[in-house]
């Protein structure tokens, strides 16, 4: 395996992670945008109102996604052990 191809198998394993993370960072990051300016609105700091909608939130992304996600992962995985015989050489 040449260096070369070394990084290239890196390359993709971290795009694929990346991809398959980011509708749940872009989710969590839009509800804490928007509870952070509900908080400044209402002069309301408790922490536990902006974790528990992010969590939640987090948690039914993740629940409505996860069949995209695994779907992703998978054809990943299935790429990548079907050029197995360029990772012996």
């Amino acid at each position: 395996m040449t260096p070369q191809f070394a990084i290239h198998v890196v390359s993709a394993a971290l795009m694929a992670a990346f991809w398959i993370v980011a509708p749940l960072l872009i989710i969590a990051f839009a509800l804490g945008v928007a509870v952070n300016l509900i908080q400044i609105a209402t002069s309301l700091q408790d922490p536990v109102f902006s974790t528990i909608p992010r969590l939640a939130a987090c948690l039914a992304g993740f629940l409505l996604l996860l069949p995209w996600m695994l779907h992703r992962a998978s054809d990943y995985t299935i790429n990548l052990l079907r050029d197995f015989s360029q990772y012996a050489r």
